[in-house]
C-alpha cells in the first residue's frame, strides 16, 4: 500500500489526515502534522503506511498521529504517538522502540560564549575523556551484587543517593527520574549482563553530548522560568537505556509474536506485536520496560555527574568566577516511552497508554506533573537538531493537552539511512567542515560521523516551525553548537 498525497484531507494549515475508512482495518483516522515540504518527504518512506497500521492497534482512541520528524521505523514510525484506552487496551513494544526511554538531559552554566571560547578544546578533550561513548564501551561505575537491581527500581534516586545528583536534578526530570511499576525479575539474563557494564556511557549512533550556546531567545517569559539567556553556554546530552532497553525490547518482541495469536489479535504488520494492557504478558512487558527506562534515567544522570567533572577539570584555575563551575539540570525528557496517563477521550478523562516513540511529552500550562517553577509556564520540551545544525527549547501547550495527547516532536527526523550516508558522506571531510565552523568534534569514529551528517536529516528549525504554528509546542530558545562529543 502506498500513500499519496491526495489521499489526505488537509484539516488545518498544518495537519493532514487519513480517514478512517481510507484502509478497512483503521479503527481511527491516521494525522500527521506537518507542511508542504516535509509532507512530500515524509512520502518517499514508508512511515506513512506505518501510520496507517498503527490506527489498527485494538483499543486505539481519538486517532493516530504523527511529528513532522517523522521517519520509518520498526513496526511504529519513529515520530507516532497512539494512545490506547485501558484497561483493555493494548501496549506495543513496537511503539516504544529499542532504546527504550532514549531522552534528552539539557544542562545550564551561567557562562556566556566568551569566557568559555579560550577553553573549549580543553572542555571538549574532558568531556571525551570522561564520558565513554562508542558500541559496547563499559562504564566507570561499577554496578555489583544487588546494585543493578536497584537502579532498575529507583532510577536517578539510585544515583542520588551515591552523592553523584542533587535533588534538583531529579526535580527536573521527567517522572522524578523514575517511573513507578519496574519488576527486575522481568528482565532476561542477556538483558542483565548486557546492562551491568554500560552505566554512564553515552554509546553510538545518533547519540552526543553537545556543548552549545543560546543563540537567541523567542520567548522571555518561559526563558527566564527555565534559566536561559543569549551567549550562556549550555550542554545537551543525548543517548537512552544502552544494550539493556534493545535486549528488552528484542525479548518481548520475540515473545510476543505467540501472545497476539493466545488473544486473537489480527495485525496489518507483524512488527506491531502487543498484549492487552491487563493481560499478564501485557504487565510483564510494561515492569521490564519500566526498568529499562529507569536504567535510562540513571544513565544520563551519571553522565550530567561526569560533565560537571569535566566543567571542573577544565575551567577550574582560569580566573573565571565562581560560578563557572556550577552546572545546573533545566530538565530531562524521554522520547521512546510507554506511560499510563489521563487524557481528554470522547469529552471525559480517560486512563490510556500514550506510547510516544521518537516523541516527546509537551505538557501544558498547570500540569501536575510539572516541577512547581515551571508549572505555570509548562513543560520544557528539547529538541535537538542534526550534528552541526541548531537544537530548540521548546514548551508544552494546552494545545498539545488537547489535540496530541501533549506530545511533540523529538527531533529532526531522518531522510537517509545510515547505510546510504556512510556511502554519501566523508567522515573526514565533514568533521573538518565542522571544525572550520568553529565547532570542536571529538569522536571515534569517522563513520559514525558520517552517518549522523546534517544530509542525512530533515531541517529541524522547518520541524519546529511546524508545531510551533501548529500550537502543540512554542519556541523558547535556539541553541547553536560549540563542541560535539560521539563515540
Amino acid at each position: 500500500m502506498t500513500v499519496h498525497k491526495q489521499d489526505f484531507e488537509r484539516i488545518g494549515p498544518y495537519v493532514w489526515q487519513l480517514p478512517a475508512g481510507y484502509r478497512k482495518d483503521m479503527r481511527v483516522p491516521a494525522r500527521l502534522y506537518a507542511d508542504e515540504t516535509l509532507l512530500r518527504a515524509t512520502l518517499a518512506d514508508r512511515s506513512l503506511e506505518q501510520l496507517v497500521n498503527t490506527a489498527t492497534m485494538p483499543g486505539v482512541v481519538k486517532y493516530a498521529m504523527a511529528m513532522p520528524d517523522i521517519h520509518q521505523g520498526y513496526g511504529f514510525p519513529i515520530g507516532g504517538v497512539v494512545a490506547t484506552e485501558l484497561p483493555h487496551g493494548v501496549i506495543s513494544p513496537g511503539g516504544v522502540g529499542y532504546d527504550i526511554n532514549c531522552g534528552v538531559r539539557l544542562l545550564a552554566s551561567a557562562l556566556r560564549r566568551e569566557e568559555v571560547a579560550p577553553h573549549l578544546s580543553d572542555l571538549a578533550n574532558a568531556l571525551y575523556r570522561n564520558c565513554p561513548s562508542g558500541v559496547g564501551v563499559r562504564g566507570s561505575v561499577q554496578l555489583q551484587g544487588n546494585n543493578l537491581d536497584k537502579v532498575l527500581v529507583e532510577g536517578s534516586r539510585w544515583v542520588l543517593r551515591k552523592g553523584w545528583a542533587t535533588r534538583e536534578d531529579l526535580q527536573h526530570t521527567e517522572e522524578g527520574g523514575r517511573l513507578a511499576g519496574a519488576d527486575p525479575a522481568k528482565l532476561s539474563d542477556r538483558a542483565r549482563t548486557r546492562g551491568r557494564p554500560q552505566l554512564g556511557t553515552l554509546g553510538a549512533g545518533n547519540h552526543f553530548i553537545e556543548v552549545d550556546m543560546v543563540a537567541e531567545v523567542f520567548d522571555q517569559e518561559a526563558a527566564a522560568a527555565f534559566g536561559l539567556f543569549e551567549q550562556q553556554v549550555v550542554v545537551q546530552i543525548h543517548c537512552g537505556s544502552r544494550g539493556l532497553g534493545h535486549q528488552v525490547c528484542s525479548d518481548y518482541v520475540r515473545r510476543f509474536q505467540k501472545t497476539v495469536q493466545k488473544y486473537g489479535i489480527d495485525l496489518p504488520d507483524r512488527e506491531l506485536v502487543c498484549a492487552p494492557w491487563d493481560s499478564p504478558e501485557g504487565q510483564d512487558y510494561f515492569a521490564a520496560m519500566a526498568c529499562a527506562a529507569n536504567y535510562a534515567f540513571a544513565n544520563r544522570q551519571v553522565l550530567v555527574h561526569h560533565v560537571r567533572r569535566s566543567f571542573e577539570e577544565a575551567l577550574a584555575g582560569k580566573g573565571l568566577p565562581a560560578r563557572a563551575l556550577e552546572i545546573r539540570q533545566v530538565y530531562d525528557i524521554t522520547h521512546n516511552m510507554a506511560k499510563v496517563e489521563l487524557h481528554k477521550v470522547r469529552g471525559q478523562r480517560r486512563k490510556v497508554c500514550v506510547h510516544r516513540k521518537g516523541a516527546t511529552r509537551a505538557f501544558g500550562p498547570g500540569a501536575e506533573a510539572l516541577p512547581e517553577d515551571y508549572r505555570a509556564v509548562g513543560q520544557p520540551v528539547l529538541v535537538p537538531g542534526s550534528m552541526g545544525t541548531a537544537s530548540y527549547v521548546l514548551v508544552g501547550t494546552e494545545g498539545a493537552m488537547d489535540e496530541t495527547f501533549g506530545s511533540s516532536c523529538h527531533g529532526a527526523g531522518r531522510t537517509m539511512s545510515r547505510k546510504k550516508a556512510k556511502k554519501s558522506v566523508r567522515g573526514d571531510s565533514l568533521r573538518k567542515e565542522l571544525e572550520a565552523a568553529g565547532i570542536r568534534v571529538r569522536a571515534g569514529s569517522t563513520a559514525g560521523l558520517a552517518e549522523e551528517s546534517p544530509a542525512a536529516y530533515k531541517d529541524v528549525s522547518r520541524v519546529v516551525e511546524v508545531v510551533h504554528q501548529a500550537g502543540i509546542a512554542r519556541k523558547v530558545a535556539c541553541l547553536h553548537p560549540l563542541a560535539v562529543i560521539k563515540g
